[in-house]
This record gives C-alpha cells, sequence and structure tokens, in this order.
C-alpha cells in the first residue's frame, strides 16, 4: 500500500484505499508477482466497504489483504471528495481483461470458482484477449461459506496451485466465500497474487450481463444487477445501500478519518 497515501486520508468508513488506475495497478501487480510470498488484492463496492464496517467478523476476515481498490463510482466520488483526484473505477471485471491481456506470455493464471459452464466459457473468452496466455489450472467446485471447499479437494487444489506456482490466482466464489477462501488459505499458498474478482467470472464469460456503460459511471450498477436478479439481490442491495449512507452521514457528522494502515509495499 501507498503508505503516502493513505497518510493523506485516503479510506472510507474505516477501509484504506489504493488510489490507482487500471495500467498502474496492471504494473504494480506484475512487480509483485516476482516476490516469495503471496499478496490478496481486493477489487472493494460500497457493499464490501460496509460490511467492513458493519461486521466485526467480516472485517478480520479481509484484514489479510493487502490492496483494497476501489471498483465502486460511489468509492470513486467519495475518495475524490477526500482529494484523491481519480478519473475512474478500477473495476473488477475489467481489470480482469486488461490485465490477462497485458501478461506477456511467461507469466501464469490460475482460475478458482466459478460453475464449469461459467469456467469453460471464460477459458474461451480468455484465449480471445491474449491466444498466448498461460492458464495453468483451475477449479470450479462448491466453496463453503466458512472458505472450505468440498472436502475432497480441500487439500489437492491448494497443492496443486503450490506445485503450478501460478503468477495470478483468480477467485470467483462471490461475497463473501472468495473472501473466506483467501482468509483461511493465504498463509498455505506460497507466492502469487490472490485477486478477489467475483462478478467478474460471469461478466467475462457472458453467463451474466453487465451494466450497460452510461449506468455505470453514473454508479447504478447495483440498480441494473438488482433488476437482472431481484429475488436474489434486492434486499442485499437494500440493506448494504442504506447502511452505506448511514455510517457515511455518521462519519461525517464525527468527523472521522482513522485508517488501519499496513506497511504493503
Amino acid at each position: 500500500m501507498n503508505l503516502n497515501q493513505l497518510k493523506q486520508g485516503y479510506c472510507i468508513l474505516g477501509t484504506p484505499f489504493q488510489t490507482t488506475t487500471y495500467s498502474d495497478f496492471i504494473a504494480q501487480c506484475q512487480r509483485l508477482r516476482s516476490a516469495a510470498k503471496s499478496y490478496a488484492v481486493e477489487f472493494c463496492n460500497t457493499q464490501i466497504v460496509t460490511m467492513r464496517r458493519h461486521d466485526p467478523r467480516f472485517r478480520e476476515m479481509t484484514d489479510c489483504f493487502d490492496y483494497f481498490i476501489p471498483d465502486g463510482m460511489p468509492l470513486i466520488w467519495c475518495l475524490n471528495m477526500q482529494g484523491a483526484k481519480m478519473s475512474d473505477r478500477v473495476y473488477g471485471p475489467t481489470f480482469m481483461r486488461r490485465c490477462i491481456a497485458a501478461c506477456p506470455a511467461p507469466l501464469t493464471h490460475y482460475l478458482l470458482g466459478g460453475s464449469t459452464e461459467c469456467g469453460g466459457k471464460l477459458r474461451q473468452a480468455i484465449q480471445d484477449w491474449n491466444p498466448l496466455v498461460k492458464i495453468v489450472g483451475s477449479f470450479h467446485g462448491k466453496c463453503e461459506p466458512n472458505g472450505q471447499l468440498e472436502q475432497a479437494f480441500e487439500e489437492s487444489v491448494i497443492q496443486e496451485i503450490n506445485d503450478l506456482s501460478p503468477d495470478f490466482i483468480w477467485i470467483g466464489f462471490g461475497t463473501p466465500k472468495q473472501q473466506a477462501w483467501i482468509h483461511k488459505h493465504k498463509a498455505l499458498i506460497r507466492r502469487g497474487i490472490l485477486l478477489s474478482a467475483g462478478f467478474a467470472f460471469d461478466v467475462n464469460a457472458g453467463t451474466k450481463k453487465d451494466a450497460p456503460l452510461w449506468m455505470q459511471r453514473f454508479g447504478l450498477t447495483w440498480l441494473y444487477r438488482m433488476a437482472s436478479e431481484p429475488r436474489r439481490l434486492t434486499g442485499r442491495y437494500i440493506r448494504y445501500n442504506s447502511l452505506f449512507l448511514f455510517y457515511l452521514l455518521h462519519d461525517w457528522i464525527a468527523g472521522a478519518k482513522s485508517c488501519t494502515t499496513k506497511n504493503n509495499q
């Protein structure tokens, strides 16, 4: 994490953010992948920020992440009010496309999550973005809410990842399962960048549609998704959008600015 940025107060509801761009963070990830350790990246939207503030267990679970990247436009607006001067968010599905397209051939990738159908379509999409890309392995199976895989695969997937030693490990179990998986297994993975990608799997595989660009620019991706899957998402968005606004107002009145900083590279 850029400590100079954190000292300037670039945080929302207690979550510290790295203010960056697609190209800068792609370059940063390519540098980090050469380290003999694992890093965890969260593409953070208002729900995740709110969950970290509202649920102490979720906050503790996600404290293992090294980078919180602003994925939603409302977060960009909040950061810019603090002087961040960001022109755009770093949206997980778009970052995944651009990162893989920009990866030179020696860099390798592992796909973790999504259905078998989603995984097959995602692989084809990735080949279209970058015909030279190396996907060295994948697992498309069930993850429990506590972050544990199906019993037969719990240990074998970690062993495979360590044996293959991929540079990028894309994780698409959805929130909060993917965060639980990273919390449970990060210390067991010898090297590589763990990217909490979630919705990026479905969007890039074409199994779910993304919001039109004009809705994304106005911070309305949540509204499009809620309309697309009302039974699954309406309650979630009403709850966390309301809590997000409540905590913003609370912190504004209280003048809260504190963030927990980490000495990331």
